[in-house]
Formats: C-alpha cells, structure tokens, sequence
C-alpha cells in the first residue's frame, strides 16, 4: 500500500493547510504542463494574502506543539515518515516525471534520498542537543543547548523538488521547527502528493502555499517567519538574502554551480568518459552539480573523446514513463534559453561533436539531444556560466595545474570532479580548486552525513551532515553558578591594587 489517495487531478488547485488539502480561493492560476507531450493536465492556485497568513499563523502553533515533545518521539515520527516515502516512491515518482519530464528511476530513487535524509536526522538531532564544557569558574555549570529557529520558510526549485525539500526540511524539522514550503511552479502537485507521508506529524507542522515569487516574498519578509531556506538561481538568492538582511533573519542560499570535470592520463578512459557523460547529463543537465566544463588532459584527449561521443549518442532520449535515459528540459522557458545559449557557443567558434538539435521523431516536447562542444575556449560564454542543460563542452589542457587554475577562474564554488589514479594528483586537486565539494573518480555522489553547499557566487551555509542541522538551530550558552556566590574576584569595587597606578612626585 503506497498510502497515498490524492492525484494530479484532485490535487489541482488546491493547498496543503493545517494538515489539510484545501480549495484554494484565489483566482490566479497556473497551467502545469507535461513536457512531453506539452499538454495542460492540472492547474496551480496562486495563495491568497489570507492563507499565506493562515498558513503562518497555524505553523507557530504547531512549532510548539512538535517542540513540546520528547526528542525520542519527534525521532520515532520521522521514521514514520521516511517509510511513508518508501511506500509512496512510484505514486509520487510518477507525478513528478508527468510534471518536469525526468526518468521514472530518478524521479522514483529521489523519493527514496528524502527518505534516508530524513531518518538520518531523525536520529542525529537527538544525538546532540547541546553540550557541557568545562567552566571558567570552579564549581559552576557551563553548557550550550540547541533550538529551532522557529518557522521556517522553504523556497524550492524544479530540478529536485522531494530530495532538495528534504535537505532542508528533515533537519529543519529534527530540530524543532515548523516548515512552510513554497514549491517551484513546475513541480507543485510533486509536493502537495508528498504531504500525505507528513500524516504522522502535528498538524500544521508542514504546509505548502503554491504561486509565484511573489508568495514566497510574503513569506519570506513576514515577522512571524524566522528563517528561510533557498534553492536556485544566484539572482533570485540575492533577493532573498537581502530581503532577509532586513530582519538579520538567518538564510540558506544554495545558487548555482558551473562545476569543472577535469580527466587526467592516468584515469581509466572508458570509466571516465560514462562518468563525464552521467555528469553532464543525469536529469537533462538541470542539476546544480552537473559537469559544466570538461577540461581533459591532450595526452588522453582523443581516445577520452571517442568514448565520450559514443556513450553520449547510446543514451535513450523520451518519454520518462517510457524506457529512457533521459527525458526532456523542464519547461519551453528552460528549454527556449538553453537553445539560444547553445546557438551562441556555436557562433563564437565551438563545434557540435554530436547532438545539437531536436532528437528525430519528437516533434512534440521540450527536447534537446545531449550536446558535446569541442573548439571550446576559456573564455567562451558556455564556459563561464551555469548552462542548466544537456551540454557538455570541452576544453583540452595540458597539466592538472591548469585545470585547477581554470576551474578556480570561475565565479562559482560548487563542486569539482576528476578522473585519476595518482594519489599525489588526487590531493593536490582537492586542497587547491576553492569549492565545496570534491568527487575524485565518483562524480555527483551524495551523502546525508556529509556537508554539501558551496563557495563564492554559489551560496551560502550548508544542507545534510552536522553542519546541515545546525544550520536550523540557535546555539544559547548557559552559564550557572548553583550556589550564588559572591563573584568578588571581578565585581565592584575593583581592588586599589588592581587600578591603575600613581606615579610618584604627581
């Protein structure tokens, strides 16, 4: 039994508000569009002014009511709702490639990551809840305890809308919050079917509003939200973060990427060339962790591309729900300014090794075939920015001091990959490329106990790991004295020995 009663129809239009899936009342709709057939089969309901406030009002209550309980059962209810993902993988699967167009197995496998995010932090929040250290002052107690922030407002992207939510949410959750989730346009009914695994927690403990940027506007700038979690574009981040900055309200900003794959002589090429093609084109290349520049060593460089171009032009591109490697570009929006990124590679020089058009035979949807550019220089434009789509461009190089050079020239800090089986290169990579994150021979892995987020342009704070739940908690020192003493060694009045000495004959 998945559990889950609600589908794309019977969730259109409406919010998940108080533990409830209600009509919403504004008249403002959006169309969700399938991305393959490019056919309207639901709608989303822009939240009125009223129920953005309801849903603010009734998740302060609700953060007190989860807070109110032991740390023991708030794990044990989490646990409940990692087996409600389990069960609910294929329904919410389904909805989620209906709606942005990815594999089935992505789409089915990124419910299963909200899943293990979730009992991790089930678990890890009640590990710590603070610590005791050593006093300053004999016998007085000196300890720290950690808090939730309170209400926290989530605003999320299309490209993972369950694994990314659950990034932020478990943790926010585990640790004492209320979470509001602003979802993306595109993937909105995603997130509402994902409710019904939240059925084990307080009501109102978690809510979704729907709508544009403008809804997540009202959330983030009221003063009854008390931190917000971001996932998009650099743009958009900086909005938020200055928005926030009018509250000092804390902020998660995870932007974007334009992450470096560089490949060396001694990595095993064909190994190498199905890592380089996974990077670049797992979920259409719309992942913020996607190898955006390929720089490749000129000693490998020919037998690295011919099984680079080979392995690229096996890959299944259609329809999710059908038998495919890779499905189609999120929206005509996503896919209309990748096209038009790729045209303007071209005319600076760069030459289509393989793909660079419509797929034969899918005269309908947002597709775009996987893309390899050679000719590619440094300084070209789809080098430097975050590309967000099924193209790989590449850049030969001559030393791995060159590829660290160029990798750092970029005004991102996401993450960096290489292929290598010299240890010496293997480290020298990962202390000197300014990122937050280095895969050496295992590109785009993550792991819920260790700490993802990025440098420079790509963000700030960390999601998963320690780190990932404390960025939802305060941190409030304690400091006792049991018996009150008399706190005569720096009280007044300050002893004439200790003030500041006369000088003789004045």
């Amino acid at each position: 039994m998945t559990g889950i009663r609600h589908t794309a129809e019977t969730l259109s239009n409406h919010l998940f508000l108080d533990g409830r899936f209600v009509p919403a009342t504004g008249s403002t709709v959006y169309d969700v569009i399938n991305p393959v057939t490019e056919d309207v089969f639901a709608s989303v309901a822009e939240a009125t002014d009223a129920e953005i406030a309801q849903a603010i009002t009734t998740a302060n209550n609700a953060q007190k009511v989860w807070w109110a309980l032991s740390a023991l059962e708030r794990a044990e209810r989490l646990h409940e709702v990692a087996l409600a993902f389990r069960a609910a993988s294929h329904p919410v699967g389904e909805i989620m490639t209906r709606e942005m167009g990815k594999p089935f197995k992505e789409s089915s496998d990124e419910v299963i990551w909200g899943a293990t995010a979730t009992d991790y932090y089930a678990e890890v929040a009640r590990h710590e809840g603070g610590k005791v250290f050593g006093p300053a002052v004999a016998g007085q107690l000196h300890y720290t305890l950690k808090e939730p922030m309170g209400v926290v407002v989530c605003v999320m992207p299309f490209n993972y809308p369950v694994a990314l939510l659950m990034w932020e949410a478990a943790a926010a959750l585990a640790a004492g919050n209320a979470v509001i989730v602003k979802p993306s346009e595109l993937t909105s009914l995603t997130t509402l079917m994902l409710m019904e695994c939240f059925r084990f927690l307080p009501e109102g403990l978690i809510q979704v509003v729907t709508g544009g940027a403008q809804v997540g506007a009202k959330l983030i700038e009221s003063r009854d939200t008390h931190m917000v979690a971001f996932t998009g574009s650099v743009s958009a981040g900086k909005a938020i973060a200055r928005a926030c900055a009018e509250q000092f309200k804390p902020n998660l900003i995870e932007a974007s990427g334009n992450d470096a794959f560089v490949v060396m002589p001694s990595a095993p090429i064909d190994i190498a060339a199905k890592g380089a093609v996974f990077s670049a084109f797992v979920n259409c290349g719309q992942v913020c962790t996607s190898a955006e520049r390929i720089y490749v060593h000129a000693d490998i460089y020919d037998q690295f591309m011919e099984r680079f171009i080979h392995h690229t032009k096996a890959l299944r591109v259609g329809n999710g729900l059908g038998n495919t490697d890779m499905g189609p570009m999120a929206s005509r929006r996503e896919r209309d300014r990748f096209v038009a990124l790729v045209e303007r590679a071209i005319a600076a020089g760069a030459k289509v090794a393989c793909g660079g058009k419509r797929p034969d035979g899918l005269d309908k949807g947002w597709f775009y075939e996987p893309t390899i550019l050679t000719d590619v220089t440094p300084d070209m434009e789809i080098v430097n920015g975050e590309s967000f789509g099924p193209v790989a461009p590449v850049v030969k190089i001559s030393s791995l001091e060159e590829g660290i050079a160029l990798a750092n020239k970029s005004a991102f800090g996401l993450g960096f990959n290489i292929y290598t089986l010299s240890l010496e290169e293997a480290i020298q990579a990962s202390n000197e490329v300014e990122v937050g994150m280095v895969w050496v021979n295992a590109p785009l892995l993550d792991n819920d106990a260790g700490a993802f987020g990025g440098r420079k342009l790509s963000g700030l704070g960390k999601e998963l790991g320690a780190e990932g739940l404390d960025t939802f908690r305060h941190t409030k020192l304690v400091m006792i004295d049991p018996k009150a003493s008399d706190q005569d060694f720096w009280w007044f009045p300050y002893k004439d020995a200790e003030c500041f000495p006369a000088r003789s004959g004045k």
